[in-house]
């Protein structure tokens, strides 16, 4: 369910961002076309005296009007050819929607172990292994369900407990790196669309210069600026997706330290309490 959750939101992200290119190149085209009606129309306005105050005016208002970072990240996606950004910024999403969901999961998945063994403990030290398994099953968490395994495996001696631990804690284990691998895989394919933009864009810079027939600053450095924003937005998913994955994994070992000490002392708890005796 989380998973299908995540996936309508990246979806319902994706389409809100492609309407967003579209109304900035909807903006942008009108802008044009207004200032090419107003310099059609500025000879009509040349004999007023009120026109040498208006610089000075302008000039108070850009200087308090500074675009913030926002804007300049939506002047360079769009200047860096959608066609291109559009796909980076999939990855983005999808990235970014697989890490939200995993980083909950493992969050609901953290349990105190510490709280847990003492109510174990307390539960087989008058017998009552099935009152330690109810104890277990009301616990959500991976190291509960490894635990419970291990409560119910207690009849057949410690080495069959040992087992039913070792073996559902692989499960358990797979089921914490669910979806690690499309995280791992959107942060190799950001870069690399990031890269093919920017050969893509030198190619047609050097097909603007083989048509002029001069090699001029103006055509160069154009193309050059739109190749290069896609590697540099490639390269920036990449390293904030990087940085949540490090802490998932992170959070994964620690996860899984704190369900093998859990394990050790819950076969240790039991040897107490002569519950293999039994």
């Amino acid at each position: 369910m989380r998973n299908l959750l995540a996936l309508l939101l990246a979806f319902g992200l994706m389409v809100i961002s492609g309407n967003f290119v579209y109304a900035q190149d909807g903006e942008s085209q009108e802008q044009a076309t207004d200032t090419t009606a107003s310099t059609e129309q500025a000879p009509a306005e040349e004999p007023q005296p009120e026109a040498e105050a208006t610089p000075v005016a302008s000039g108070d208002e850009d200087e308090g009007e500074a675009p913030g970072g926002f804007q300049v990240l939506k002047k360079y996606f769009i200047d860096g050819d959608w066609r291109f950004m559009s796909f980076v910024l999939v990855c983005m999403i999808l990235g970014l929607a697989f890490c939200i969901e995993r980083i909950i999961t493992l969050n609901i998945a953290t349990t105190n172990t510490d709280k847990l063994l003492s109510r174990i403990d307390d539960q087989l030290k008058t017998g009552d292994v099935q009152g330690a398994m109810e104890v277990c099953k009301s616990t959500p968490g991976p190291t509960a369900s490894v635990l419970y395994e291990g409560l119910r495996s207690a009849s057949q001696g410690p080495e069959a407990v040992e087992k039913a631990i070792v073996s559902y804690g692989s499960v358990q284990m797979g089921l914490l790196e669910k979806g690690l691998v499309w995280i791992a895989l959107f942060i190799a394919i950001a870069p690399m669309l990031g890269f093919m933009g920017t050969v893509i864009g030198m190619i047609q810079a050097f097909d603007r210069i083989q048509a002029v027939g001069d090699l001029s600053p103006s055509v160069v450095a154009g193309g050059i600026k739109v190749a290069l924003l896609t590697t540099v937005f490639g390269l920036v998913v990449a390293i904030i997706l990087q940085i949540f994955y490090n802490y998932i994994v992170s959070k994964i070992d620690g996860i899984v330290n704190k369900m093998e000490d859990a394990s050790i002392a819950l076969v240790d708890i039991m040897a107490a309490n002569n519950i293999f005796k039994k």
